[in-house]
């Protein structure tokens, strides 16, 4: 299929666009990429206002702690019920919540009546909205690409519109907080999420099988889990997704305390900073989306989380801020191939009936295990500085690579007739 996909678009560009000729996916890039936009406003602004309110590491992280870490308890739960739902009706409800939430918070600060600890809630109510919205919003794809050999393109261009917003959203955000101050990004944010809550309403998404009968949710649950954890190349994947999480992803949390401390910046350094680690991930998710095979995927996994923990290392030594954009630009490179070929692998080899569930457990070792990353880099970096607490954490991420490597043959062993089984045939040259 590899093979005849190139012989009809000979050009990588084409081939990196394939999905787009869904419709229902178009509808959805095109909302989605214009909320993130806001969404990651939100982000910028919702940490550089923790660290002006109390000019804490510390508050930094507990702040990121209380956002995600309902992701680790109530996505199990969301997994099960994403696999019985239709799972565009979740995805405008968690959307329409979360706009309620922007438009709170920039009420809140727009009105001077502000305080750190209204925000800890506000993030608690968001990290459990996301942990329903992230399993059903992953396993829709499956669901607006017909072609079991687009959903890997499908998924990196997911990843390219976060990425993107991730470019633009940042830089927006830094000007606006030093001219207007954070409360407008919030409400940009909000308003924002019409464009998706539109596009999903617009979909006309083909009909799921019908079950008429479920077991309970904690036998689907259990069922769920020991499917994941008792494959071991879904079991190695989610471990090094959730080490990743954990040890390296929380570096974006530090990021007020380099702009301002290391580097002697402000808003604008942050944005710049977060701006172009987003443009480095960006063309990580254009790499993916242009690769017409998911073979070889795990060898590339490798190379990548090894990139950004080498990344992380080098950018903990830099106290120029060219510098650090230039080793931004490889870590957020490094960081995307990771995440975005972690989700790839998992929903290649997945069966549909669990796919929610899956997705789930992805979101706990991702969204769920950075809450926690993010609480330790907080502590971490008020005893002993934001630089030696990355740089732990990319020399970890190297470890993780390096182990993952040696498990590589068994996983290729196992996923083959995986991919024989969906017409997803492995040439003689590639690997797993």
């Amino acid at each position: 299929m590899s093979s005849e996909l190139n012989k009809t678009h000979p050009h990588w560009s084409v081939r990196a666009l394939r999905a787009l000729r869904y419709r229902d996916f178009r509808l959805f890039f095109v909302g989605q990429t214009i909320s993130l936009v806001g969404t990651w406003m939100q982000i910028i602004a919702m940490s550089w206002l923790v660290y002006r309110l109390t000019n804490s590491p510390f508050m930094l992280g507990l702040v990121g702690f209380c956002g995600q870490i309902p992701s680790m308890f109530v996505a199990p739960f969301a997994g099960v019920l994403a696999d019985r739902w239709e799972r565009r009706k979740i995805l405008v409800a968690t959307q329409t919540l979360s706009m309620i939430q922007a438009l709170a918070i920039a009420s809140l600060v727009l009105t001077g009546w502000i305080s750190v600890w209204q925000l800890i809630p506000l993030s608690v109510f968001l990290g459990c909205i996301n942990a329903f919205d992230i399993p059903a919003r992953q396993s829709l794809f499956v669901e607006m690409v017909e072609d079991r050999n687009d959903l890997g393109n499908a998924i990196a261009l997911n990843s390219s519109m976060v990425n993107g917003a991730r470019l633009i959203g940042p830089s927006v955000a830094g000007i606006l907080i030093a001219i207007v101050g954070e409360g407008v990004c919030f409400l940009i944010n909000g308003i924002s999420f019409l464009a998706v809550i539109g596009a999903l309403l617009a979909m006309r998404p083909s009909p799921r099988r019908h079950v008429t009968e479920h077991p309970p949710v904690l036998a689907s649950l259990k069922e769920g889990f020991t499917y994941a954890f008792g494959f071991s190349p879904v079991r190695s994947v989610l471990l090094l997704l959730a080490l990743v999480s954990v040890v390296g992803v929380p570096y974006s949390v530090l990021m007020p305390i380099f702009a301002e401390k290391i580097l002697h910046g402000g808003p604008h350094t942050l944005g710049f900073l977060m701006g172009t680690a987003g443009f480095g991930a960006l063309a990580g998710a254009i790499y993916l989306a242009s690769r017409p095979t998911v073979h070889g995927l795990g060898r590339i996994l490798v190379m990548a989380v090894t990139l950004f923990g080498v990344g992380l290392v080098a950018f903990s030594f830099s106290t120029n801020v060219w510098v650090s954009m230039l080793l931004l630009l490889t870590t957020g490179f490094g960081m995307l191939i990771g995440l975005a070929g972690c989700n790839t692998i998992l929903q290649t080899i997945v069966d549909d009936d669990k796919r929610g569930r899956i997705m789930s457990f992805y979101t706990m070792a991702f969204m769920g295990m950075t809450p926690w990353g993010n609480l330790l880099a907080g502590g971490l970096a008020s005893r002993f500085g934001a630089p030696l607490t990355v740089r732990m954490g990319g020399i970890a991420c190297i470890l993780g690579a390096l182990i993952f490597a040696t498990r590589l043959p068994r996983i290729r062993e196992l996923v083959r007739p995986i991919y024989a089984s969906k017409n997803i045939l492995p040439t003689p040259e590639s690997d797993g």
